[in-house]
C-alpha cells in the first residue's frame, strides 16, 4: 500500500507540527513586540538609534533566512554564544520577522491621523500614554491583515530550521521519507498538514484579531 506507513507515522507528523506551532507561536509574539518597539523608536527615539534600526532592517530584509540562520547558530559559538538548536531557530526567525514587521507597523503607525495625537496631547496625555492607548490600537487594526500575512509567511519559511536539526515538521518529513522511501507519499502528506495549518492559522488570528481590536479585521 502506497500510504501503509502512514498509521505508524502519525506520532512523528504531530510531533513535527506541534514543534512548528511552538516556534510560530513564540516567533509571532517576540517578533510583533520587536517590532512595535522598533517602530516607535525608528519615528521618535534619538537619529543614533533610527539608524541602528533602519541598517537592521535593510541588513535583515536582504539576506537569505537561511543565511541568517546559520550565523545564529553555527557563527555565534566563534563569539562564545551556544545555543540549542531550537532556541538558534526562535532567535533567528524572530529578528527576521522583526524586520520586515517593523515596516508594515511603522507604515500603520503614519497612518494614524495626526489630529488624533494633537487632541490627545491637548487632553493631557502623555506621550507614551498616547502611543499605547491611542495611536497603536489604531494602527495594529489598520496593518492586521498584513501581519496575518506575514505570520503565515514565517510560518512556512520555519521549514528552513529543519537544516539546523530542528525537530519540525519539514525535518520529520525528510525522516519519514529517508526510512521509507516513499518520497511523493511523504512529502504529499507533509504539504497537506502545512496547507491546513497555513489556513488554521490564519483563520485563528482573524478571530483573534476581531476580538481584540474591533471589527473590521479581516
Amino acid at each position: 500500500m502506497a500510504f501503509g506507513w502512514l498509521p505508524g507515522a502519525v506520532g512523528d507528523i504531530a510531533h513535527g507540527a506541534a514543534t512548528t506551532i511552538l516556534l510560530i507561536a513564540v516567533t509571532t509574539l517576540a517578533g510583533t513586540l520587536l517590532s512595535i518597539l522598533g517602530a516607535a523608536g525608528r519615528r521618535s527615539g534619538p537619529a543614533l538609534l533610527r539608524r541602528a534600526i533602519g541598517w537592521y532592517v535593510e541588513v535583515m530584509r536582504n539576506t537569505p533566512f537561511l543565511v541568517q540562520l546559520f550565523f545564529v547558530f553555527f557563527g555565534l559559538p566563534s563569539l562564545g554564544i551556544r545555543l540549542d538548536p531550537i532556541l538558534a531557530a526562535m532567535l533567528a526567525m524572530t529578528l527576521n520577522m522583526a524586520a520586515y514587521t517593523i515596516e508594515i507597523v511603522g507604515a500603520g503607525l503614519d497612518a494614524v491621523p495626526h489630529g488624533q495625537t494633537e487632541a490627545a496631547l491637548a487632553l493631557g496625555l502623555r506621550p507614551r500614554q498616547l502611543f499605547i492607548k491611542i495611536v497603536l490600537p489604531q494602527a495594529l487594526k489598520i496593518i492586521y491583515p498584513a501581519l496575518t500575512s506575514q505570520i503565515v509567511i514565517m510560518m512556512l519559511e520555519s521549514a528552513v530550521v529543519s537544516q539546523i536539526a530542528v525537530r519540525e515538521l519539514t525535518y520529520e518529513a525528510d525522516m519519514l521519507q529517508a526510512r521509507t522511501f516513499r518520497s511523493f507519499e511523504t512529502y504529499f502528506v507533509v504539504t497537506l498538514v502545512y496547507l491546513l495549518m497555513s489556513m488554521a492559522l490564519r483563520r485563528l488570528l482573524v478571530a483573534g484579531g476581531r476580538r481584540a481590536l474591533g471589527a473590521g479585521v479581516s
